[in-house]
Parts: structure tokens; C-alpha cells; sequence
């Protein structure tokens, strides 16, 4: 059975009023937020994996390890995997699979024999840069639903809580 097309929205406009109402007192406005915010980028995140990067032959967390190393360069496995938003564990483990199917490579850390550099290949940086095109060109229908003056606010919005993401105390951080 088809699932109603709103499904996903119309719980997140009930859940934050049944919550005020169970709970007395709830921000229903921030939880709506960050329930919409959620929502919302899982969605993007499964449209893009399922669109462009399951038919490249990677996952999302593959995509955002390329996409780190085409864009900072070589790193040491550590710091990959701070930039990416990934763990350790994570970037070890995906990038054997990467190295092992000719998309990046792994050498030693002339700085700490301990330490792994990952860095793209050749193969990795002309498929990432093809799937790059395809993932920009989604990216692209997505930020069409909004005006451009939508976009900038939305941006600038996002950049806020991102800034503050890095910078209030309370934040809990993976790194």
C-alpha cells in the first residue's frame, strides 16, 4: 500500500501540538524546527544517494569522503574523517573498500608512521567529478523550489545555526 505523500509532514505538524499538549510547557516552535530540519535533509540526503550515488557505485558516506579529499586534498586519516563528519572507525573502514575498488588510496603519513594519508586517485577523481555534475544539477532542482530571496534567507539561516553548531558551549560535538 502507497504511502500518502504528506505523511511525513502532516506528522510533523501533529507532533509538536500533541507534544504541547501531553507536555505543557514544550517550545513546540523549536521542535518543530528541528523535526522539519530532520525530516527534510534525511529526504535530500536519500534522494540524492538513491539518484546519483547508489547508480555511481558508492553511498552517501563514500560521496562525503571523496567529495572531503577532492576538496581539502590529501589527509590523514583523522582529520578526513573530522572533516567529513565521520569517525575514525567509519573512514578506516570505507576507505579500504574505496582504495579496493581504485577510487582512492591510502599511504603511509611521513609525519606519524602510524598514520594513514588518503588521497584520490585518478579513477576516484574523474568518477567523483562526474557524479559531482549530477549531484549539483539535484541539488539544483531542490534550491528551484525557492525564490532566490528564499534561498539567501534559508542560507543565511542555516549558516546561523551552523556557526553556532562550532561555537555555544552546550553543543555536543563528535570531535
Amino acid at each position: 500500500m502507497g504511502q500518502h505523500p504528506d505523511a511525513f509532514l502532516s506528522f510533523a505538524d501533529i507532533a509538536p501540538d500533541r507534544t504541547v499538549e501531553r507536555l505543557p510547557g514544550t517550545n513546540r516552535d523549536a521542535m518543530a524546527m528541528v523535526l522539519l530540519l530532520y525530516r527534510v535533509t534525511s529526504t535530500i540526503v536519500y534522494d540524492l544517494e538513491s539518484t546519483v550515488h547508489r547508480p555511481a557505485g558508492w553511498s552517501w558516506s563514500a560521496f562525503r569522503l571523496l567529495f572531503t579529499l577532492w576538496v581539502a586534498g590529501p589527509q590523514e586519516a583523522s582529520r578526513a574523517a573530522e572533516l567529513s563528519g565521520m569517525s575514525r572507525a567509519a573512514v578506516s573502514s570505507l576507505s579500504r573498500t574505496l582504495s579496493a575498488a581504485g577510487l582512492l588510496e591510502r599511504g603511509p603519513d611521513e609525519r606519524d608512521r602510524r598514520g594513514v594519508v588518503l588521497s584520490l586517485s585518478e579513477e576516484g577523481t574523474s568518477r567523483l567529478e562526474a557524479a559531482l555534475r549530477v549531484h549539483n544539477e539535484r541539488e539544483s532542482e531542490w534550491a528551484a523550489l525557492l525564490t532566490s530571496e528564499e534561498l539567501e534567507v534559508f542560507n543565511t539561516v542555516l549558516g546561523k545555526l551552523a556557526r553556532a553548531a562550532r561555537s555555544e558551549s552546550w553543543v555536543s560535538h563528535r570531535f
